[in-house]
């Protein structure tokens, strides 16, 4: 999960760019101007910027201009726009914009470029054992090593009265999240019999949210009940 920043003066792009995200499993922050931006920048620390270029007070090539000269340019952004032209997107990209997004945007560019921009994210970050997760898995520390050489590592996870799950690291991190995320899904499936109001209230997801994130990863639905059997 990543701490996104979404700039933006439009209402309906702020909020469909936050559940479109937020339903991915990222933590994200809104703002309608570059007030809004630079004081959710300073206080969130976000790991992605999507930055709208037409704004009313300051525009998104001018923010990202005060950012870049001012040292503040230390996450991937982003730029969006609907109006903008080859120069304009030329300009943002010189300046230092990982990539441009043409309104009305797709889900699925929306996803590639908010995924290719948190990978050339942790490219400048150093990786710290101190700052790693602990792991549950057989051999974590021998599991992380092969995989930041870049070794293929299925990793095994205890799904409890399920079958064991394995998960093949050597993948792109949205397929790898997206076998975590059934094997979880499923797991609770078959802790709660298979009903779905428990499990919301598991997880955590509103049900109409978690039937469309099932129904998204595939999941058997009366797979729990029939385990419970």
């Amino acid at each position: 999960m990543a701490n996104i920043l979404v700039v933006d003066d439009e209402l309906g792009i702020r909020d469909l760019l936050w559940e479109i995200l937020n339903d991915e499993g990222h933590s994200v922050e809104v703002a309608e101007n570059a007030a809004q931006a630079r004081a959710a920048r300073l206080r969130e620390r976000p790991d992605l910027v999507l930055l709208d270029i037409w704004m009313p007070d300051t525009d998104g090539v001018t923010l990202l201009k005060e950012w870049s000269t001012t040292g503040a340019l230390t996450m991937p952004v982003i730029m969006m726009s609907g109006h903008a032209t080859i120069d304009t997107a030329v300009e943002a990209t010189k300046i230092g914009a990982l990539a441009f997004l043409e309104k009305p945007i797709t889900m699925q560019k929306l996803l590639k470029a908010v995924e290719q921009g948190l990978a050339r994210g942790l490219v400048r970050k150093p990786l710290l054992s101190s700052s790693l997760p602990p792991l549950t898995t057989v051999e974590p520390v021998i599991g992380v090593g092969l995989a930041m050489m870049g070794q293929p590592v299925a990793v095994a996870v205890d799904a409890g009265p399920q079958a064991q799950q394995n998960f093949t690291l050597d993948k792109p991190l949205r397929e790898a999240r997206d076998d975590f995320e059934k094997a979880y899904f499923e797991y609770h499936l078959a802790q709660e019999n298979g009903s779905m109001t428990r499990v919301a209230e598991k997880t955590g997801l509103e049900r109409t949210h978690l039937y469309r994130k099932l129904k998204q990863l595939g999941v058997d639905l009366s797979r729990g009940k029939r385990s419970a059997a």
